[in-house]
């Protein structure tokens, strides 16, 4: 049996967010139908969830870039300190 521990998964969600937060727009997902969707303001509830999906990679691009630099420094001194 395989449990996960609290320090597994921050690393595991950390990773994912890293992943969305590195795709590139122009290269990867116009590529393949996932181009800028144009926001409606106060949210459109008809709205696809594939449109959703993009504005929530461009969200994680837009206002997680400086957190993320401070996290992944962060279990980069963990990791070298008492990995």
């Amino acid at each position: 049996m395989m449990v996960l521990s609290l320090g597994q998964l921050l690393y595991f969600t950390l990773f994912m967010v890293n992943g969305l937060a590195i795709l590139n727009e122009e290269r990867f997902l116009a590529r393949v139908g996932w181009g800028k969707v144009e926001p409606t303001f106060g949210g459109d509830p008809n709205q696809s969830i594939k449109a959703k999906l993009i504005n929530l990679i461009s969200a994680v691009r837009t206002l997680l870039r400086i957190p993320l630099i401070v996290l992944n420094l962060l279990v980069i001194v963990y990791e070298l300190l008492l990995g």
